[in-house]
């Protein structure tokens, strides 16, 4: 229930603003929706629980496992399996709540795991790590939609991570690359929709915003092999692609904080622009275009172009954002910059420049303190990366600091002022 507005609600009938019979279906209906609602703790308490017992079962099985016989040792490695699928049926057939869901779920998604570990030590299966996780997270991803698991959905998205990750960056000299990620990802996809469309505004919703572009920009990496150049391009497009994901309308309308896309690709492009700005980052060696690398980058300066086109169609763009053309201006400049150090230098500089005065127009037009601060320290941090690679005299560059302050106290106190005299008029 929201306390704050039942406890708003005497007062507003005192001053005539509604009337007691207002508030009372008010106070009803929230009393409803808390009565509906999963005991969020309680949901909480049950996965915590789930995994205890599944990590105490393991310990006891562990402590005595020489003792027993390999059909004893066999018995007790599909004993939890059998167990938790019990739970999970009962859980589905018994119209269980959503706690009861979440915990038997989570319980069986490990038992599935230890299960297949003790099959293989007890009969010397051989296998890698990351033959083992695929096995898992495969025979686990049904559960997602069996028993419509938030839980299982952010398992699942954690150790197809990991699995992506156990492939490019496990072994050093490993030249696979985890295409399998893409399916694994794309299998709960149609869970993620479901939360986005009837969802929207939940916690866990939000959550998900956020997961989904680290887990890709993590395993994004293990497409990378010998041309780190591109790989570089890569990830520069990849977060455009998260940028304007996250200025359609969609995400755009929510709180900042629930949108991951948005914030994930912000700061993505400025830091590697900040990369880019110094001048030995130019000296790139010769890029070769048949690669797996630059298939990559040209499937995601089309998604890019699409939602970008996307946005033109609808009419989503209400003014000029540098950040939404950014990989237009990086692609070019990146191709066409190779060994032309003061050129790419003198650009991206004028860039991040660009992007911070776009970021406190945007902050200065919400009246969003975070988001003008934030286009501030875009200007800042463009001002100590040259503060170490030029030459100015340490007074010149003292008194670019100075400015730097200033300019935060400043805009600062305009917005407050702002802020006072809208609120005065309303």
């Amino acid at each position: 229930m929201n306390s704050k507005l039942i406890k708003e609600l005497p007062d507003l009938v005192r001053n005539n603003v509604i009337s007691q019979e207002v508030a009372t279906t008010i106070e009803a209906y929230y009393q409803s929706q808390q009565a509906n609602s999963p005991n969020r703790l309680f949901t909480v308490f049950g996965v915590l629980g789930s995994l205890l017992v599944g990590l105490g079962i393991i310990l006891i099985l562990a402590h005595n496992w020489d003792n027993f016989s390999r059909t004893v040792k066999t018995g007790f490695a599909f004993l939890p399996l059998i167990i938790g699928q019990l739970v999970v049926a009962f859980s589905i057939l018994k119209h269980k709540s959503k706690t009861w869901k979440e915990a038997s779920g989570t319980f069986l998604f490990f038992t599935i795991g230890s299960s297949i570990a003790l099959v293989s030590q007890i009969y010397n299966i051989p296998g890698d790590l990351s033959a083992y996780v695929l096995t898992w997270v495969l025979l686990s991803a049904p559960l997602i939609y069996l028993l419509k698991s938030n839980v299982l959905a952010i398992l699942h998205l954690i150790f197809i991570t990991f699995y992506a990750y156990e492939i490019g960056y496990g072994h050093y000299y490993s030249n696979e690359t985890p295409w399998l990620y893409l399916v694994l990802l794309g299998i709960a996809i149609p869970h993620y929709i479901q939360l986005l469309k009837h969802r929207t505004n939940d916690n866990i919703t939000s959550l998900f915003n956020w997961l989904y572009p680290l887990s890709v920009t993590i395993v994004l990496g293990t497409f990378v092999k010998d041309l780190s150049e591109l790989g570089f391009l890569m990830y520069v497009l990849l977060f455009s692609v998260f940028y304007n994901l996250g200025k359609m309308p969609f995400f755009d309308t929510q709180k900042l904080r629930k949108n991951g896309y948005l914030i994930f690709g912000s700061l993505g492009i400025v830091v590697l622009m900040l990369i880019m700005s110094f001048d030995s980052f130019w000296y790139i060696e010769e890029l070769v275009f048949f690669a797996q690398e630059s298939y990559i980058s040209i499937l995601l300066f089309f998604v890019n172009g699409v939602i970008l086109g996307l946005a033109y169609y609808k009419k989503w763009l209400q003014s000029f954002n540098v950040f939404q053309y950014v990989f237009i201006l990086l692609s070019l400049l990146y191709l066409g910059g190779l060994n032309l150090p003061v050129l790419g230098t003198v650009i991206i500089n004028i860039l991040i420049l660009a992007l911070g005065i776009t970021t406190i127009k945007i902050g200065a037009d919400k009246v969003h303190f975070g988001i003008l601060n934030y286009g501030l320290f875009i200007i800042t941090a463009l001002v100590v990366c040259r503060f170490f690679d030029t030459n100015m005299s340490f007074v010149i560059r003292g008194l670019l600091f100075v400015g730097v302050g200033l300019s935060f106290f400043l805009t600062n106190y305009i917005m407050l002022k702002k802020q006072s005299s809208k609120a005065k008029t309303l």
